[in-house]
């Protein structure tokens, strides 16, 4: 289906334009039911199936006025979720459009955000950490398999599917993702502490980039504290330009050489040396028995809570981004004490990203 009343040129009879009207429209197969969040080019409702009563989805519901001359980029981020499943991605299920709005039935997660349930926890081990890379690492490897780079991996972009003890973790937001057929890679875009040196230096990049924000997220999950940090963002692209982190005692006395091997391995700045996700995962402290079961919730949990401080906001949704009853968490300033707190500035606004200087992807 086109969108934004693009014309197909292939269907220009009025018997066409006749059965076009006749498509089921989103109000004919689903009950529109509470607001979930709003943003700037769009609101999140619940859905409930007329089909299937009690099956419940999230629906971002798109002003096609609002979002004029950003039309590409939502068109992009759809052929992209149209091409991926996996168990792991939060799914684009169907799309419906009419003449003012576009609407996306997307895949309800509603298990809370990472740092949430880590925080929440009792006990908390290397061994559990492991198992959420691995499970970011398997849906990666299949989108690096499908073509896809997603650009823009963070802690609040992944989810828990349910609330459950055992829930599986889904990766949501694409509206930075990008086909690597569609052109070299070379814009700077994501989030300032989680992104490569190569898209800092201006560099033509791929699917490396990814597996850079995952030996990100990794040593997050490990202590608490990104790697990277200074409130001046001249000097901390210059950390990651040179890959310049340590594992600061006390917080990593008690974690293993095996973790932070691991983590080297993802975050080595030359591209050609870096693991790639099979690589990866192939890892003792992903696929052996080299990740330690002691019980690090404490330190961990203390630095989460000083470090990502929760500031709710009202924010315009990614077209994958999945709706949990609660807003989005904000990166900002955090409480004093232990290293210093982050305050993260996204450089994405689920709009096309632009170069330093401004220049779009080519």
């Amino acid at each position: 289906m086109p969108l934004f009343g693009k014309k197909d040129p292939e269907k220009k009879s009025k018997k066409d334009s006749k059965d076009a009207d006749k498509m089921p429209s989103v109000e004919d197969k689903y009950y529109l039911k509470e607001l979930l969040g709003t943003g700037a080019f769009s609101v999140v409702r619940l859905a409930e199936s007329k089909d299937r009563p009690r099956q419940m989805y999230a629906v971002k519901i798109i002003d096609k006025k609002a979002l004029k001359g950003k039309e590409d980029s939502l068109e992009n981020e759809i052929k992209v979720l149209r091409r991926l499943k996996h168990p792991n991605i939060v799914q684009l299920l169907e799309t419906f459009e009419d003449k003012s709005k576009v609407y996306l039935i997307m895949e309800l997660v509603m298990g809370g955000e990472l740092f949430d349930r880590i925080v929440e926890k009792g006990s908390y081990t290397e061994k559990d950490a492991a198992d959420l890379i691995r499970q970011v690492l398997e849906a990666v490897d299949y989108m690096h398999v499908q073509g896809v780079v997603h650009r823009d991996l963070k802690p609040e972009n992944l989810l828990y599917y349910s609330p459950d003890d055992e829930s599986k973790i889904m990766i949501s937001d694409f509206g930075l993702s990008k086909m690597v057929e569609s052109g070299i890679m070379a814009t700077a875009c994501g989030t300032p502490g989680y992104v490569a040196p190569e898209v800092l230096a201006q560099k033509p990049y791929g699917k490396a980039v990814d597996v850079w924000s995952i030996g990100v997220i990794s040593y997050i999950l490990l202590c608490g504290y990104p790697p990277f940090y200074d409130e001046n963002d001249a000097n901390l692209f210059a950390q990651i330009l040179k890959g310049e982190f340590e594992f600061d005692s006390p917080y990593w006395d008690e974690i293993s050489d095996s973790a932070k091997d691991f983590i080297r391995q993802l975050m080595c700045v030359n591209v050609e040396k870096r693991f790639t996700c099979r690589q990866a995962l192939g890892h003792p402290w992903i696929s052996g028995n080299t990740a330690s079961n002691k019980n690090i919730h404490g330190t961990v949990s203390e630095q989460l809570k000083k470090n990502f401080a929760k500031s709710r906001w009202k924010q315009a949704y990614h077209a994958t981004t999945v709706i949990r009853q609660m807003q989005r968490m904000a990166l900002s300033s955090g409480s004093s004490g232990g290293r210093s707190p982050i305050a993260q500035r996204s450089m994405s606004t689920g709009e096309p990203c632009g170069n330093l200087n401004g220049s779009q992807d080519k």
